[in-house]
């Protein structure tokens, strides 16, 4: 039904003279993205230029039916999407002929600001004229620019504690969802995680695979995310008598707390985040509105506190509820509404999103939900040093519909255009890698050839992409 309807658009847009619309009706890839018909039928090399320069563009056809025809004229608008445009020399609804030379369009133009921008082209033929594509430029400030994004997800289960899925499955299925790191996170074992490693190790694949866990330590209700640690968190509350020395020890060095804040829960976590850095990890607070049984599963107190002293290293911002949970308690908008309010008060505080999933293939959250870094590469120290550092989002698209992003108001704007015009292309890609991780998990090893083929293509893809 869906090929239907998008061909019935195809169809309606070769004879109404309006630009592409209605594309959330095409087929989506499984993290839910949808890839613009503009962005199937053409490319523009490169989508991502440095602010304040002039950046040379080419539009490329791709397909007969939006090939440039000698019979016909083109004409280009220009639109920066936030008109910062002192420099550039822009003219309000100014046309500009275009030129093709070798079914192609090559244009020089300067791409003033960090903004998105806007090239509408119409086709004129004899006295008919019609859309023929709108397509986008985003033009960042250097520090952004020599960054990549990279989308992961640091929080979820396999059956090794009370997820359904092997931690190999996970890692394929986090691959054809359109992620390019991950961590397994299980319930008090650390073991999952390197499985999933191990599985993989050594293998032509993009996909980064972190060692992870969640930690619950002894007596102390917060749930803690450890991601990239290079030891287990758990075993070292395993041993209680030294651990509640430890933490016995980080109580004696706290000053007087507020009302209602359990000392020992505040002593615990501090000894937590404390092992995780310590073990060249990254301590993650979890969804601190999750609602256990009637009550949140932290006292307000406590969460107030943790605020206050922030002994954490990143905020799990949005996580992976589904539309029934959210419905009874909406924990991500809460989370989303204290996250603000915080920053209003001067607070900075890394974010995460995260899918939390205990089934990838009954989950509405599975790669709906993930934590955007942007870092020099995907390397575990510089996504690690992205977040510690401010410079990822959190992400939502719950039941895959609109997809919003979380944390800085710069990356934000920014996600939002990659939402759009890169990551479908991303993810499309990432499919069938993520689909024959599986099948070579499942010990089909004639699957390392194609997959071979594959490595390297969003390299590839981005190479296209940024200038």
């Amino acid at each position: 039904m869906r090929w239907i309807i998008c061909l019935s658009l195809f169809l309606w847009v070769a004879v109404v003279p309006a630009v592409f619309a209605g594309y959330m009706d095409c087929p989506e890839n499984p993290s839910g993205t949808h890839i613009r018909p503009e962005n199937r039928f053409f490319d523009v090399i490169p989508r991502l230029v440095p602010a304040n320069t002039d950046a040379t563009i080419e539009i490329i056809p791709l397909f007969d039916h939006r090939r440039f025809k000698d019979s016909c004229t083109y004409e280009l608008k220009y639109y920066p999407r936030e008109q910062i445009a002192q420099k550039s020399g822009w003219v309000p609804n100014q046309t500009i002929p275009v030129t093709p030379e070798n079914g192609r369009y090559t244009f020089n133009m300067f791409f003033e600001g960090e903004q998105e921008h806007i090239l509408y082209i119409e086709e004129v033929c004899g006295d008919k004229r019609r859309a023929f594509g709108e397509l986008h430029v985003y033009s960042l400030e250097p520090d952004l620019y020599a960054l990549r994004p990279f989308k992961g997800d640091i929080h979820q289960h396999s059956s090794r504690s009370d997820g359904v899925e092997s931690p190999a499955y996970v890692a394929g299925a986090c691959r054809r969802a359109g992620l390019d790191f991950m961590a397994l996170s299980d319930h008090k074992t650390y073991e999952g995680s390197i499985e999933a490693q191990d599985c993989f190790k050594g293998l032509p694949i993009d996909l980064r695979i972190y060692p992870g866990e969640e930690v619950h330590p002894t007596d102390n209700p917060v749930h803690i995310v450890s991601f990239g640690a290079s030891a287990s968190i758990s075993k070292f509350y395993q041993d209680d008598a030294a651990y509640r020395a430890e933490v016995s020890a980080c109580e004696q060095k706290l000053p007087q707390l507020p009302e209602g804040v359990n000392r020992f829960q505040a002593a615990s976590c501090q000894w937590a985040f404390d092992k995780i850095r310590d073990n060249g990890g990254l301590g993650m607070l979890c969804h601190i509105y999750w609602l256990a049984g009637q009550q949140f599963y932290i006292s307000t107190p406590l969460i107030d506190y943790l605020f206050e002293t922030q002994p954490f290293d990143a905020l799990e911002l949005i996580s992976g509820f589904d539309s029934t949970s959210l419905y009874r308690c909406d924990t991500n908008n809460l989370q989303v509404a204290r996250y603000t309010e915080e920053r209003a008060k001067g607070k900075k505080i890394p974010v995460c999103g995260i899918s939390d999933t205990h089934g990838d293939e009954n989950s509405e959250t599975f790669g709906r939900y993930y934590t955007v870094c942007f870092a020099p590469s995907c390397d575990l120290s510089d996504l690690i040093a992205s977040i510690k550092g401010l410079n990822s989002v959190a992400v939502e698209a719950v039941k895959g519909d609109l997809p919003r992003a979380y944390g800085p108001f710069r990356l934000v704007k920014y996600t939002l255009f990659l939402l759009r015009e890169v990551f479908p292309q991303h993810d499309e890609r990432c499919f069938e890698e993520g689909r024959l991780m599986i099948q070579y998990a499942s010990g089909d090893t004639a699957a390392l050839e194609s997959l071979r083929l594959l490595q390297g293509q969003i390299q590839r893809l981005y190479g296209k992409y940024w200038k």
